[in-house]
């Protein structure tokens, strides 16, 4: 099959999905072209079936906004005739499921009927596609697509209780790459990070709002008091300066590294014993899938999807948001004692092998193989 993918290339899990799905389509022997306004931080090396085309936006005075939705759908015309291309799969409804349409419809007055997949992946759903100025919009262009997939069951429901969806909803939950995340502790990565053998406990977003990293201070300063600890903070985000500034309010700055945006979390969740996720709200949680296939068990919020993942007691422990006494006591309870962490840490890695990447791809393909 000949697949454009179109996606964020950030960091975010819409964008590492997409570009992790695409990798396994291409290693089956798909072409898969993707289509964004940069190279997405996941792609990596050269790959014989993947292509890469920058959607170039022109600036004018005249425009305050670059159109970037008009300028994606001109290149998907481009990329689809020019490439024969069998379908469309646009991951994160705005702008790309809006744009995918005008460019279907641009195509069907050429002679080419090109079959587009949306899938949703949450805060285009739940946040900012909820918004009035947008809502019109995502909810057309979403019923306008062939087909309609989301990552959890949780982000179905959400969907249809606020959007009138006239399509069913394929859902297909997010996937880990298992093999890439089961390595060994580099030690002298971990000397470095905890040189006295502390325990490190991890956070890895976009240090939005919705994420609270606030509460990830807060519960290490209060699980440092009782188990000698370090964090990490991994990635940026506008919280960043807040959660640095709470850090040294605490008097737990020194034992706290903010390491940036990382490609290769594969290397740093080896050296973790304790993943903090105390998001709002998680449409998923694909962060916290990574960590569990590293063998690194979660304590999270019971947020979204996240209870479709995190198995309380099991592969860790959930919580209610904001529940900072709670969560510092599930993190304690987890780290007390080495047995009882490598308890958590081989049932975190069972349990993710559930969601390897093998199982769910073969899903997507037969969502295509509909299509042709």
């Amino acid at each position: 099959m000949k697949i454009g993918i179109v996606c964020y290339p950030t960091f975010g899990g819409s964008g590492v999905l997409a570009t992790e799905l695409g990798k396994a389509l291409a290693q089956k022997g798909h072409l898969v072209h993707f289509i964004t306004y940069q190279q997405p931080v996941r792609l990596g090396s050269f790959t014989p079936n993947i292509f890469y085309h920058e959607v170039q936006v022109p600036t004018y005075p005249l425009f305050d906004f670059p159109p970037y939705e008009t300028a994606l759908a001109s290149t998907l015309v481009d990329v689809i005739k020019n490439n024969d291309l069998d379908l469309l799969h646009v991951h994160y409804a705005i702008p790309h499921a809006s744009a995918a349409y005008m460019a279907k419809q641009i195509l069907k007055k050429e002679g080419k009927d090109i079959p587009v997949i949306t899938t949703l992946h949450g805060t285009d759903i739940t946040l900012v596609g909820r918004d009035k100025t947008y809502a019109p919009v995502v909810t057309f262009s979403i019923n306008e697509s062939d087909a309609i997939t989301a990552v959890s069951e949780n982000l179905k429901a959400e969907t249809l209780s606020h959007f009138h969806i006239e399509k069913e909803i394929d859902v297909i939950l997010n996937f880990v790459d298992v093999s890439r995340f089961n390595r060994k502790p580099i030690d002298a990565f971990r000397k470095v990070i905890a040189p006295n053998g502390e325990r490190i406990l991890l956070h890895a977003s976009n240090f939005r709002k919705i994420k609270r990293v606030q509460d990830v201070v807060k519960i290490f300063a209060e699980v440092n008091k009782k188990i000698p600890s370090k964090l990490l903070f991994v990635g940026d985000g506008p919280e960043r300066n807040t959660a640095e500034d709470l850090s040294r309010e605490l008097g737990v700055c020194d034992e706290i590294r903010f390491v940036g945006k990382q490609e290769q979390m594969e290397d740093i969740l080896a050296i973790a014993d304790l993943f903090l996720l105390t998001s709002e709200y998680e449409s998923f949680g694909l962060a916290a899938l990574e960590a569990m296939a590293a063998g690194v068990p979660v304590v999270s919020t019971n947020a979204g999807g996240l209870g479709e993942i995190n198995i309380d007691g099991i592969t860790g422990h959930l919580s209610n948001v904001g529940d900072v006494e709670n969560m510092t006591a599930q993190a304690l309870q987890i780290l007390k004692d080495d047995a009882t962490l490598k308890g958590f840490k081989e049932r975190a890695a069972q349990h993710s092998q559930k969601f390897d990447i093998h199982f769910v791809v073969p899903q997507y393909e037969k969502l295509y193989e509909r299509f042709l």
